[in-house]
């Protein structure tokens, strides 16, 4: 398994770093502060291209890799997670199109996509279902030509800025429930948008509740067949949480920076052994999750000669890096004492962002069902 990053990777991480510098690092807390999604931040995306790391060549998109991606996200989330979110949420959007599509729906919407004219949105979670995704109440109902949708969903990403969301609900038949994915565009009748939560982290993004009376979609709007949607949201997660464990990675990289930058300028903190000890524990924890997240990304990408593996990397590398990325950021605010803690610095903000990682994509306690259920053949 050869892990070296293409030049062409290479190039992409090189340019995202330094216009994350440049153009976002000195508004981090403010996008956080302003506590919406960041039409800036999704405009500069645009304009460098950074939106074509979801999609395929022939749609617009670099290399059509999702180690492409995960380079590219981990340079983002290393500066600022509410910008990070604003790619992706749009990946994973987007992948039940790109992966479950119609050639007709990959075209009227991947190539949009990519160049960042349109955003999408997953909508899954329910109030009584978020990891039992059986649980869904949602409902579609055929009525002609088309399916009437009634049900609600919570803690939806972007809800009130996607231009198109995949909502999946529950299809009766044959007396059997058959969860379907429905693709819908932004203004249909009888799609309702709820209230934003106020989160602990993640102030920079919006997640909104969803509510659906008598929304009517075409037929031809479903994505695959009746009965296809939980295979599609699996199918969307196992791809999503690699990209989280990038994400968490980044995010760990950036705690890591600041606290070595600022003992560094501490020569008294610097001498001591603990502290030392503490930041070569991060280091190589860091380390450690980037090279299985990577490993995890090129299985993907080579999938067809890692298919009977690589769902178990996919859950490992979310496992590991979220769990580190809390571990991190606690030793950075940490290391950094009543620093740590003060707005003026970065590290509080980063701390707070961690925490959700072990938690969306699939709650860590799953991805260790997953992991364990793999290794045992069951």
């Amino acid at each position: 398994m050869d892990l070296r990053l293409s030049e062409e990777q290479l190039h992409w991480q090189q340019k995202t770093r330094k216009m994350m510098q440049e153009h976002v690092a000195p508004r981090a807390a403010e996008i956080e502060a302003k506590g919406e999604y960041s039409r800036e931040v999704e405009k500069l995306f645009a304009e460098n291209g950074i939106f074509r790391t979801i999609a395929q060549p022939e749609h617009g998109g670099i290399d059509g890799k999702l180690l492409t991606l995960c380079v590219v996200i981990e340079e983002i989330n290393r500066v600022c997670s509410a910008s990070s979110i604003v790619l992706g949420n749009q990946h994973l959007g987007a992948a039940p199109i790109a992966i479950w599509g119609t050639e007709e729906q990959k075209q009227k919407y991947m190539p949009r996509c990519a160049r960042g004219e349109i955003h999408a949105s997953f909508a899954l979670s329910e109030p009584n279902s978020g990891s039992d995704v059986g649980a869904m109440m949602t409902r579609a109902v055929p009525d002609g030509d088309d399916y009437i949708i009634n049900g609600s969903k919570i803690f939806i990403t972007h809800a009130d800025v996607a231009d198109i969301e995949t909502v999946f609900a529950k299809v009766k038949v044959d007396g059997k429930d058959r969860i379907t994915a429905f693709l819908v565009e932004l203004g249909t009748p009888g799609m309702n948008i709820g209230n934003k939560e106020k989160k602990m982290g993640f102030r920079g993004s919006t997640t909104c509740e969803m509510s659906f009376e008598d929304l009517r979609v075409p037929k031809k709007d479903i994505l695959g067949k009746i009965g296809d949607g939980f295979r599609i949201a699996l199918d969307s997660l196992d791809k999503g949480r690699i990209m989280t464990g990038a994400m968490a990675t980044g995010l760990a990289q950036g705690a890591l920076d600041a606290a070595t930058a600022y003992v560094r300028e501490r020569k008294h903190l610097a001498r001591q052994q603990a502290v030392q000890f503490a930041l070569a524990d991060m280091e190589t924890n860091v380390q450690a999750a980037r090279h299985l997240v990577h490993g995890a990304a090129w299985r993907y990408d080579n999938k067809s000669e890692f298919e009977d593996v690589y769902i178990r990397f996919s859950a490992m590398a979310k496992l590991f890096a979220t769990d580190n990325v809390m571990n991190v950021t606690s030793s950075a605010v940490q290391l950094m004492g009543l620093d740590g803690c003060s707005k003026d610095y970065p590290v509080e903000r980063y701390m707070r962002d961690a925490k959700v990682f072990a938690i969306f994509e699939g709650a860590n306690e799953v991805q260790r069902l997953v992991i364990a259920r793999d290794m045992l053949g069951s």
